[in-house]
């Protein structure tokens, strides 16, 4: 009953959406019984607010009214910022070191882990960004290098609050878990020194460039 519940929620999204209502009590009504209905499923109720996000309106045919959306997310950033994701990393962030250390640099988990967040967010985000403008699909934006937007991809590599929450998902084992998010935190230092030093330097080139340039009048 609670996943029928789920499923009649999710339509009534789709046609709201269709419609293009903008009364957000409409969202906050359906958005409230879809995710009482998945908590009560069993079904992760965190996925209730993917079909909320989606259903939300960015676009309206009446200009006098401003994007649902939009509007939405101005209402909610500081929220979000400063209370959502600080007292979600706070509860989710326990790391219980002693467990975690005597095993952990050698598990497959914890090296997984590290790679994915440090290689495979770096190859992934690089490799995409050069196809799409090589494709055409997307352009560089101007003044920013190549080597700039790899410094990004690194940065990329910065896992917390999702990581976290992925790890817990992931795995019942309490040790596994822990050493995941150790390695979450280890992965996350490696990426950010990585991706600050690579734009700091390709940014420092690009000033001194740029120096040279107007002192020699071009």
């Amino acid at each position: 009953m609670p996943l029928l519940v789920a499923g009649l929620a999710i339509l009534a999204f789709i046609l709201i959406n269709r419609f293009r209502v903008v009364l957000p009590a409409a969202y906050i009504v359906v958005g409230l019984v879809l995710w009482v209905a998945m908590l009560k499923s069993g079904v992760e109720a965190a996925l209730a607010g993917v079909f909320i996000a989606l259903a939300v309106p960015l676009h309206v045919s009446d200009s006098k009214v401003s994007s649902p959306l939009r509007h939405t997310e101005r209402r909610l950033h500081a929220w979000n910022v400063l209370l959502v994701v600080p007292l979600f990393a706070f509860f989710n962030a326990g790391i219980t070191i002693d467990s975690a250390a005597d095993s952990w640099p050698l598990e497959t988990v914890s090296l997984g882990v590290i790679a994915g967040l440090c290689v495979g967010k770096q190859i992934g985000i690089f490799c995409a960004s050069r196809a799409a403008v090589a494709t055409g699909l997307a352009q560089l934006p101007e003044g920013i290098t190549w080597k700039q937007l790899y410094g990004a991809a690194l940065l990329a590599g910065i896992g917390f609050t999702m990581s976290t929450f992925v790890a817990t998902l992931a795995f019942d084992d309490l040790a596994l878990i822990s050493s995941a998010k150790l390695s979450i935190l280890i992965g996350s230092l490696l990426s950010a020194s990585a991706g600050l030093t690579v734009i700091r330097l390709s940014t420092a080139t690009k000033i001194v460039r740029g120096a040279k340039a107007l002192s020699s009048g071009k």
